[in-house]
């Protein structure tokens, strides 16, 4: 299992801190293997051109992260909504690491994902009501990670769980969603 901690602040010590550790002491005291990404404490550029994404070399920082990927049957990839969708650094991350030949393949007469059999867990935190997340905005930034990203690659299913509200939530309801957090772990799912 890979964890990948996508909030974009090297300094830590937010709830999706918070709730990637839960993830990860629910399933190493399940038994499983787990390896954990911290996105912003790599250093890694943007990928700029469809050439640089095709043939160019993935950064070495990044190379630990794609080979525990490939090794993995479940990924958890937690992180804030921001402005609508994951932040940048993440995305960047995920561009970098799913890169054709690694995570899919397509020529005139095939596509080939490599990654199918995985499946994810996908955690967001955000500032607004779930609901409204849903309701209102359609959920486009989760559909896109699940369906474009992710489901592309072969990958699935993919389980979600979001918290809303999350400055305001109290200390009780924090609790609560750490503890599920945890009993995910478990699972691997």
């Amino acid at each position: 299992m890979v964890i990948i901690q996508g909030h974009p602040d090297p300094a830590g010590g937010h709830l999706c801190h918070a709730l990637a550790d839960a993830y990860a002491h629910g399933a190493e005291q399940a038994g499983h293997a787990v390896t954990r990404v911290d996105v912003a404490a790599l250093a890694f550029p943007l990928l700029r051109t469809k050439q640089d994404f095709e043939t160019g070399r993935l950064p070495d920082a990044l190379r630990p992260a794609q080979v525990a990927i490939g090794a993995a049957d479940h990924l958890c990839i937690v992180y804030p909504l921001w402005l609508g969708t994951l932040p940048a650094i993440l995305k960047a991350f995920l561009e970098q690491v799913f890169r054709p030949g690694f995570a899919f393949s397509m020529n005139a007469r095939a596509w080939r994902r490599p990654l199918k059999g995985k499946s994810a867990r996908i955690v967001v935190t955000m500032g607004m009501p779930v609901l409204i997340y849903r309701w209102y905005f359609g959920a486009h930034g989760l559909k896109s990670l699940e369906r474009s990203i992710l489901g592309f690659c072969g990958i699935g299913p993919c389980r979600e769980s979001l918290f809303g509200m999350v400055e305001a939530a109290s200390a009780g309801k924090r609790a609560r969603w750490i503890e599920a957090m945890r009993k995910f772990g478990a699972a691997a799912r």
